[in-house]
């Protein structure tokens, strides 16, 4: 199929493509990356009146630690392209669950061009990237012509493929918190009919251990198993103080289902996808505690 018939702007700047959202509102659409979008338009499942490009735009392409507002964190531009951001090694550093994630998106082509924010504003529940922003409450900086705010990635997703984008609001950059204090660990995975497609179900985990190896924080999360990513904050609170031993993360493990809400289809049945959470948080958990016993 083709696309219904749409207007087209090069956007040069941010401020230029914020004006032309602003015009337009509800009718425009801001194409980045276009992994999702185009695809959608081609089926006539999403019909925007006007496409914003934002490809040209230098500022959304940045890659840096933070500073100010932004001190304690690594900030990427919404469009950075995601085999950059999973190939930076200063990022992948300070936040190695950016790369661990990005290692299950996709295809080398769809990498390439696909962005960081797009995945972020398209908001598959079973997307890597929302789920790694969900489980670290990353800030989502929203520019428009007025200003900018910040959504913390707990209040940004709303429901399957809804987020907290105003129609005329871009996002502009990301804040991802970097954990310091003791010995940090973190993991994904996930399970997929191929490599590359969307997960059926994925989990990560990031965890920070004291010199004795006893858990000092813990975050842990599920894509895939719900309308939205899923942080079990009261899960990962509960193994604070604990060593991380076997029968912890077993008990997290299966405390995990009660805080997700999966549906089931023709990849996968109810139970199935609550198995799985299961077993990937186990998994995930695991191994954030193996690498933060070596760090």
């Amino acid at each position: 199929m083709k696309s219904a018939v749409f207007e087209y702007a090069l956007a040069g700047s941010l401020d230029e493509a914020v004006e032309l959202l602003a015009q337009h509102g509800p009718e425009a659409k801001v194409l980045a990356g276009g992994q999702s979008l185009v695809p959608m338009m081609a089926m006539r499942l999403a019909r925007p009146s006007w496409l914003v490009n934002v490809n040209e735009i230098a500022a959304l392409k940045g890659c840096a630690p933070g500073t100010g507002e932004a001190s304690g964190c690594w900030v990427t531009g919404a469009g950075l392209r995601q085999v950059d951001a999973e190939r930076h090694a200063g990022l992948a550093a300070g936040v190695p669950l950016i790369a661990q994630g990005l290692r299950w998106v996709g295809h080398v082509q769809t990498k390439n061009r696909g962005t960081v924010g797009g995945s972020l504003v398209h908001a598959d529940p079973s997307a890597e990237l929302p789920l790694v922003a969900r489980v670290l409450d990353a800030g989502l900086v929203l520019r428009r012509r007025a200003g900018s705010r910040v959504v913390a990635a707990a209040q940004f997703f709303d429901a399957p493929f809804v987020t907290a984008v105003e129609p005329d609001e871009c996002l502009a950059e990301i804040r991802w918190p970097v954990w310091t204090g003791g010995r940090i660990g973190s993991a994904f995975e996930e399970v997929s009919i191929r490599h590359g497609d969307y997960a059926i179900v994925a989990a990560c985990a990031q965890v920070a251990l004291d010199e004795q190896g006893r858990c000092l924080r813990a975050v842990l999360g599920v894509g895939g198993a719900s309308g939205t990513p899923i942080a079990v904050e009261p899960v990962a609170s509960a193994l604070a103080g604990t060593r991380l031993d076997e029968s912890d993360i077993e008990a997290a493990a299966a405390a995990v289902g009660g805080h997700l809400d999966p549906t089931g289809d023709v990849h996968a049945s109810v139970e199935y996808r609550l198995h799985l959470a299961r077993v990937l948080c186990a998994r995930v958990l695991r191994a954030a505690r193996d690498r933060a016993l070596r760090a």
